[in-house]
């Protein structure tokens, strides 16, 4: 048995004359989607597999596949005779200009063999002197395809070892994504021994010396490992000592090292290059003179082998020199490579001479923390989820290292200025991570997050564009948006379209076994974002509705943040809690002091235009029975329409009340999402509804609190005991209530799936302003009990998803753009067509 080894990324030519069974070995080993046929490309674009003439628009559109896959990570192998310099040419481009390996593959049988085959096929109209002159392009293309860039070449001799062939894949040096840490991430040493001894040991590592003393080893007592991003030598006062010491370390499975630019100079001068002795190779050099020549052969061997950078903890942490752009992570060519080791210039030269440069991290959009050197600063700064450990140590600054996953610095100062820089040492320019990029919210997209995944329509980007570039509050203040929120099953109570024996009986379906039912206050959604201090984080805080648009706008809602900071100082919410903002879930009442247009609009004038009309129908009506007309039907019928639009005005009319600014406004809070440390989506709502017990206490004349019961769905006589509580709540002119997981807005079902953070379930006459006043008419009634609501209840999930995502990505330290995508496709998610009744 044959064994070929390829890279689990990789394009694969297949290479052999026709009938040497490329395409029965590519079917044998490989899934079909991932073989390209030159074949079939030739019959997708001229209908006729055989037409020659077709080839080049054929390998046109393969290239074009073949890329498409390479770009998304998948092998992709391309069954072709690839005999010809310039097919295999066209291949190893595409490979390169997605940073893959090239492979081949070359079959190759007894020429009969071939031919018999051939012949056998009736698709197959060549004669044998073009077979034979295939099988001599294979002879000469043996001694070709390593000079050509492939960078494995397996060939298989005869039909025996073809059909004995197995295929094995191998990772990527750079794929460790297995090792998921902890880590401490160590910068840029540049021979500072004494320095990066005493950040080891202050990270509670524990040094191991050699009989002269000289640290050779290193292990934490916690089994973490140490990461080293390179530029262990030059300019500092031993070179040679930070190499023992780490060279130890990575021998012993303790350590982990990429390589940096200056290693990669030493070792070209190691191995008798011309190199120039600048920038401190010239020290390493004389410190490494009086080292055995052992010892540089081992420094030299082990630079060698060093790998330009890896990927962790499952794709999560990319450890790279110089850094590295998301397309290159996981990738290996020579210009990955370059990258992980130098970055990127912009081509200009600052004032001292030096190369500028480029902002590589300002446009950094990937999903993994990068972690790099080699471009010193004063201080460590996260920019778009990656951070430059290098704080110039050997220039008489610090040396810094990164706890990972906690992403927590820790660093010790120089102990002293081992080598003047050639440039001041100078801050990063002011946080890039806070400047949005039209593009990462419009067209399509696709959205993945820790608790899905979802496609947004253009249509539906550029209608949240309209709505965030006119009306929403500052970005970087938007950091979360409620998601809408489903009804109850259809109700089959008599006279009900909702019931609370409908809402029970869809979480119990979920294997849910506890559930509180809240008062649903009617008023308007308010999110309140608030900071402990007037100018605290996030410019003190900020309201805005469910959409993103201010609540009020100034100064009521200065006025209103303010009323909310001083309930939370007086409740003692920010010690305990040990924050300096938090996110609160609310509800601000009365309706009509933020809806009294709609009210007036849209219901008041349905309620007098019926108020109006329907006694003077009514005293018509009358008049012409009592003169012995055979109206009594329509007169009962239109004695009913008017006892329903009374009803109906009753209905909203109870949400109405006299407000003046902030003068008969009050807030309802029922959650407590998120504060600096943390997002409490995982805490139960008996957690949530006390700490909004506790606000209302603080201010009673501003909160109102959020009534509930909770119901053990074993128990049939909490449901009932629930239910009446529900009729007594809406027959008193309230909404109704939402029922929720007790878990918490974070619960899963048994499956493991996000369970729907709350059912609504409205009241009878609420429902009027909804549906109309005649909604409880038994044929209108019957039409709405057949509405759907699969789409509501998927696109409530969806935005769920999206809203827990984000409260994640706030408390964790996300770049704002991150944080911005996940609200923002929030919003988008409102332009999808669900009846608004729901």
């Amino acid at each position: 048995m044959t064994t070929l080894e390829l890279p689990e990324l990789a394009l694969v030519a297949l290479v052999g004359v026709s009938g040497s069974g490329k395409s029965t070995f590519a079917a044998r080993h490989f899934a079909p989607t991932q073989v390209l046929s030159s074949d079939a490309f030739r019959a997708m674009v001229a209908d006729d597999e055989n037409d020659q003439s077709a080839s080049a628009e054929a390998f046109d559109v393969l290239h074009y596949v073949a890329g498409k896959r390479l770009r998304a990570g998948r092998l992709t192998v391309v069954d072709a005779t690839n005999l010809q310099p310039h097919a295999r040419a066209g291949l190893v481009r595409v490979a390169r200009e997605h940073d893959v390996l090239p492979v081949a593959i070359v079959l190759d049988v007894p020429e009969a063999l071939a031919w018999e085959r051939t012949e056998g096929r009736a698709d197959r109209t060549f004669g044998r002197p073009v077979l034979a002159r295939m099988q001599r392009d294979l002879r000469r293309t043996y001694g070709q395809l390593a000079r050509e860039g492939f960078r494995k070449v397996h060939v298989l001799r005869g039909v025996d070892e073809i059909d004995a062939a197995e295929i094995r894949y191998e990772k990527l040096f750079n794929d460790r994504k297995e090792l998921t840490g902890p880590f401490d991430i160590v910068g840029d040493v540049h021979g500072c021994r004494a320095e990066l001894e005493t950040l080891l040991t202050r990270l509670g590592w524990e040094l191991h010396r050699d009989a002269q003393g000289r640290p050779v080893d290193a292990t934490h007592p916690s089994g973490r490992t140490a990461l080293f991003v390179g530029d262990l030598v030059d300019r500092g006062p031993d070179s040679p000592g930070v190499l023992r010491l780490v060279m130890g370390m990575v021998a012993a499975g303790h350590a982990l090292c990429v390589p940096g630019n200056h290693e990669q100079k030493l070792l070209r001068k190691l191995r008798g290059r011309d190199v120039r002795l600048t920038h401190g190779l010239a020290e390493t050099m004389a410190q490494l003179a009086d080292e055995p020549e052992g010892f540089v052969a081992e420094v030299a061997t082990f630079v060698d082998g060093l790998t330009s950078h890896f990927v962790l903890d499952g794709g999560r942490l990319v450890v790279a020199h110089a850094g590295l752009k998301e397309a290159y992570q996981g990738r290996a060519s020579g210009r990955v490579r370059s990258f992980a080791l130098y970055g990127e210039t912009t081509g200009e030269t600052d004032e001292y001479g030096l190369p500028v440069r480029y902002p590589w991290a300002r446009e950094y959009r990937g999903s993994a923390m990068v972690v790099y050197g080699h471009t010193p600063t004063p201080e460590p700064e996260w920019v778009n989820n990656t951070i430059c450990v290098d704080t110039g140590c050997v220039f008489g600054g610090r040396l810094t290292a990164l706890r990972y996953p906690e992403r927590e610095l820790e660093s010790v100062p120089a102990e002293r200025e081992w080598y003047a820089p050639a440039r001041p040492l100078t801050a990063a320019p002011a946080r890039p991570d806070e400047v949005l990029e039209l593009t990462d919210v419009t067209g399509r997209r696709h959205v993945e997050h820790p608790y899905g995944s979802l496609t947004v329509p253009a249509e539906n980007a550029a209608a949240a564009l309209e709505v965030m570039s006119r009306f929403a509050v500052d970005p970087a203040r938007l950091v979360w948006l409620p998601p809408t929120m489903a009804p109850c099953s259809t109700a089959t109570v008599d006279g009900f379209l909702e019931h609370p024996a409908q809402a029970f009986a869809d979480y119990r379906a979920a294997g849910v076994d506890r559930v509180v039912c809240e008062e649903k206050h009617m008023g308007s959604r308010a999110v309140v974002l608030v900071a402990r201090e007037a100018a605290g984080p996030f410019g003190g805080g900020v309201v805005h509705t469910r959409t993103g648009r201010p609540f009020f706008g100034e100064p009521l809602d200065t006025g209103l943040l303010d009323r909310v900071r001083a309930a939370v100082d007086a409740a003692g919410l920010w010690d305990e809690l040990d924050t300096d903002w938090l996110l609160l879930d609310t509800e601000l009442l009365p309706w009509s002091a933020k809806a009294g247009g709609l009210i007036r609009e849209q219901y008041a004038g349905v309620g007098a235009a019926g108020r109006a009309a329907l006694p003077a129908a009514l005293a018509a009506l009358d008049a012409a029975v009592s003169r012995g007309l055979d109206l009594a039907d329509l007169r009962d019928s239109m004695a009913r329409r008017r006892d329903e639009i009374v009803a109906y005005t009753e209905a909203y009319r109870a949400y109405v009340g006299p407000t003046e600014g902030l003068r008969g406004v009050t807030l309802a809070p029922f959650a407590v999402l998120a504060g600096a440390k943390a997002s409490y989506a995982d805490r139960d709502h008996g957690w949530h509804l006390d700490l909004a017990d506790r606000l209302c206490a603080a201010a009673p004349d501003f909160f109102t609190p959020t009534r509930r019961q909770v119901v053990d769905l074993s128990d049939a006589a909490a449901e009932a005991e629930a239910t009446r509580w529900w009729l007594a709540l809406t027959a008193a002119g309230g909404e109704g209530m939402v029922v929720k997981p007790y878990a918490g807005p974070a619960a899963r079902s048994e499956r493991g799936s996000l369970l729907q953070p709350g059912i609504k379930c409205r009241g009878r006459e609420y429902l009027r302003i909804i549906y109309g006043p005649g909604y409880t008419e038994p044929e209108q009634l019957a039409l709405l009990r057949r509405r759907s609501l699969g789409r509501k209840r998927g696109l409530a999930l969806r935005e769920h998803g999206l809203g827990l995502a984000a409260l994640d990505a706030l408390v964790g330290g996300a770049p704002l753009w991150r944080r911005h995508e996940l609200v923002f496709a929030i919003l988008a998610c409102e332009s999808e067509p669900v009846d608004p009744r729901l």
